[in-house]
């Protein structure tokens, strides 16, 4: 199991998402600014991979603009020496690499401009992948999307959309159960479809779930991705007290993880925590692993 968090790490003092006002757009504010984000995206990886942490989600603002018809430039191309660089480091020190993009991106929109948006977006997550010179195990994380009133419509607009998309953006995507309308039974639906690969979050189970054990359910997710595309992804997070119902816990609760440890032991996946303190939660999980495999051991 490779242990993991998303985007930002608050430990190194530096952000590989920053960005300019859409009315300041420049190819020179644009090159200024990708050409720090991709500084300090390698600090983050040398960070990570110093401490035992290799699974990585790439921030989708690492590129300012860039499926906005107003991003002419070639950003790809100016910084392919980078990207392959940075992709080079990734492969030799064996990370596992995940893009999310945002809420927005509806590939099951019931609006034309919506979905022409959307597929922008994701080829250029797909794009950035490409450019590293990742496999496909390195995956685009989406959700399902809307309901909009009817959600077998909606289900079947998505598989029809899916379709359409070209085979270098349908290679890399994978879908996740999320917290409000589609369960691990719909993405399930949509799998036996277009073979999609599914990415359980334990966390939206619990929320919106059949009640089945995640062990079971993980178990089931695991068996939509083949070969090419790595090991399966799994997203854990638990509730925050005191908040909202879906609230994202603020930091690890040592005895939640290792509960939940203990229930999936023995499974071969890629665990993502979306925990908001980021790489300290990633880091607490994975010394809690390795106690409890020299626990193991000793016995």
């Amino acid at each position: 199991m490779k242990i993991g968090y998303p985007c930002i790490n608050r430990s190194i003092g530096c952000s590989s998402s920053r960005t300019f006002r859409l009315a300041s757009y420049s190819d020179e504010n644009l090159i200024r600014i990708l050409g720090g984000n991709l500084a300090c995206l390698d600090r983050i990886l040398r960070y990570n991979v110093e401490r035992g942490l290799l699974f990585f989600r790439m921030s989708s603002d690492l590129v300012p603009f860039a499926s906005h018809p107003v991003c002419t430039f070639d950003w790809a191309g100016h910084f392919a020496a980078e990207l392959r660089g940075t992709g080079t480091y990734i492969k030799e020190n064996d990370l596992r690499i995940s893009m999310h993009p945002d809420q927005f991106v509806l590939i099951n929109s019931i609006r034309p401009d919506v979905i022409e948006r959307s597929v922008a977006e994701l080829d250029y997550h797909c794009r950035v992948l490409d450019a590293m010179g990742l496999d496909t195990s390195a995956k685009v994380q989406i959700h399902v999307g809307g309901v909009y009133g009817d959600k077998n419509a909606a289900i079947l607009r998505f598989v029809s959309n899916y379709r359409r998309l070209r085979a270098r953006i349908r290679r890399r995507l994978a879908i996740e159960n999320d917290d409000r309308s589609y369960s691990l039974g719909d993405c399930m639906a949509i799998h036996r479809q277009v073979r999609v690969p599914v990415i359980f979050d334990v966390f939206h189970h619990e929320l919106i779930g059949d009640g089945r054990p995640v062990r079971e359910a993980i178990t089931e997710a695991a068996g939509t991705w083949r070969r090419g595309d790595g090991p399966p992804m799994v997203d854990y997070s638990s509730q925050e007290r005191g908040r909202k119902r879906g609230s994202h816990a603020e930091r690890l609760s040592p005895a939640q993880f290792r509960r939940f440890v203990n229930e999936v032991d023995g499974l071969n996946f890629d665990l993502m925590l979306e925990i908001k303190d980021k790489e300290q939660s990633a880091l607490r999980a994975l010394k809690i692993l390795r106690e409890m495999d020299t626990h193991m051991l000793e016995t």
